[in-house]
């Protein structure tokens, strides 16, 4: 059981001692000029600060460009501002036309204009998009779907930390954390029939009642191997394993996450699912699958799971970043706005983190090949849900989207503001290598005028 860590500065050892019935019957906050109603509401603050229980990252790998987006500038010349239009949202603001839809659900989201991250570089930015730190040769970092797992734990019978369809190659892992807090990676895409996971069913010709036979013999043999084995970190991770898979190809719950059987068909084009990029290879257009990725992101927060990663395309526009638009953002637009909508009518919005990143921009500047290359002085992100403010257009840039003029945000601040609405003190140390202390983040601080 993990020690429950508080913050409270009054008397010490008081929490550990007393509940708060017990501490109200025998007065002991009388020293602390504390009545029993003050009490009451600064607990009732204290829930009301955690705002989020999920979270769903939407990646978008390679850099997304920020002037083809969110910060479009229509007032610069043609070699700075593209070869696209404005939209006007329902709050009265201008982003990319690639995006109407989007724009129509405007007042529920914040568009972020002015991220600032460090290394222009596809590996290093996007190791410190997912832990919030800067990859080195001494210490591995968790990510931090990770922590989330290790510090809050799941809420149902699905691992806490899962990507969809996998994990970034760039990403890292569970860092020096065990690896049972690391990302359960589905393995698969799925369709509008559901999802078929990786060695997620029991072997064909075995019954229950014989697998759970042989779980009893690995049992015995474990035990034995307890007996034997002088380092049992690696058995009890593994037991972890076995006793979480067992609860995935046994649970009903689990199975029901997987499957779209219920899911209307309004739901799917509410996502977009009918919508198509350019034509492939083939001479043919084909559906994107993102409407289906982000469907099975929410039906996974439904079931209680805390961190759900989802990559879609390729963002890495240094050749005809035009192209690369027309090919991909319509069904991230359409997604975009599914998934805010759903959530928004299903009263999770306000319990689910909602956030659309990339590991950097793109140039201010079009180059001689028609695209933009790595940029990361300051970019654009959007985030939705968990206490975030709605409606909201924060930060700017300067007049080519080359560099913050308004409201900077570091993206640790950003991580740090995360970690807050979801509970977790990012000040807070854990133990590496069993003695040494790491930050869960180095630096960051809460950016208050993100939050409603």
């Amino acid at each position: 059981m993990k020690k429950r860590v508080s913050n409270n500065k009054g008397c010490k050892n008081f929490q550990s001692t007393y509940n708060r019935r017990q501490a109200i019957s025998l007065g002991v906050c009388g020293g602390l000029g504390l009545s029993m109603g003050q009490l009451l509401r600064a607990e009732d603050a204290a829930q009301k600060s955690v705002q989020a229980k999920s979270i769903i990252q939407l990646h978008l790998p390679g850099g997304m460009s920020q002037q083809e987006s969110f910060d479009p500038k229509p007032e610069a010349s043609v070699e700075y501002r593209g070869s696209f239009g404005v939209q006007k949202t329902n709050t009265g603001e201008y982003i990319s036309d690639n995006f109407p839809r989007t724009a129509a659900i405007a007042d529920k989201v914040t568009f972020i204009r002015s991220i600032v991250g460090k290394i222009p570089d596809h590996s290093l930015a996007t190791y410190h998009l997912y832990t919030g730190y800067n990859p080195t040769a001494v210490i591995d970092y968790p990510q931090m779907g990770s922590i989330i797992s290790h510090e809050l734990g799941g809420r149902g019978v699905l691992p806490p930390y899962m990507s969809v369809p996998n994990n970034h190659s760039f990403a890292g892992g569970s860092g020096f954390l065990s690896s049972k807090y690391g990302t359960f990676e589905l393995g698969a895409s799925p369709n509008q029939a559901g999802i078929s996971v990786k060695d997620f069913s029991i072997p064909k010709g075995v019954s229950l009642d014989r697998f759970d036979r042989r779980m009893a013999a690995r049992n015995i043999i474990e035990k034995r191997m307890r007996q034997l084995e002088s380092d049992t970190d690696k058995l009890n991770t593994m037991d972890d394993f076995y006793k979480q898979s067992y609860k995935l190809l046994t649970s009903p719950e689990a199975r029901q996450a997987f499957t779209f059987k219920d899911e209307k068909e309004s739901t799917f084009k509410l996502y977009g699912s009918e919508v198509v990029g350019l034509k492939g290879p083939d001479n043919k257009y084909h559906s994107k699958g993102l409407a289906e990725k982000l469907i099975l992101a929410r039906r996974l927060v439904e079931s209680g799971v805390r961190f759900v990663q989802v990559n879609y395309a390729s963002w890495d526009s240094h050749v005809d970043i035009r192209r690369n638009c027309l090919d991909h953002m319509p069904a991230l637009d359409a997604a975009i706005a599914g998934l805010v909508t759903d959530l928004d009518q299903r009263g999770l919005l306000d319990s689910t983190i909602f956030w659309v990143t990339s590991e950097m921009g793109r140039t201010p500047k079009v180059n001689e090949i028609s695209g933009r290359d790595h940029w990361s002085r300051v970019y654009s992100m959007l985030i939705a849900g968990g206490g975030f403010a709605k409606g909201l257009t924060y930060g700017a840039s300067d007049a080519t989207a080359a560099e913050p003029i308004r409201n900077a945000v570091p993206l640790n601040d950003l991580q740090y503001t995360i970690y807050n609405q979801l509970g977790i003190d990012a000040n807070k140390k854990l133990l590496a290598f069993g003695t040494r202390p790491i930050d869960i983040l180095k630096g960051g601080k809460l950016v208050k005028g993100l939050l409603g």
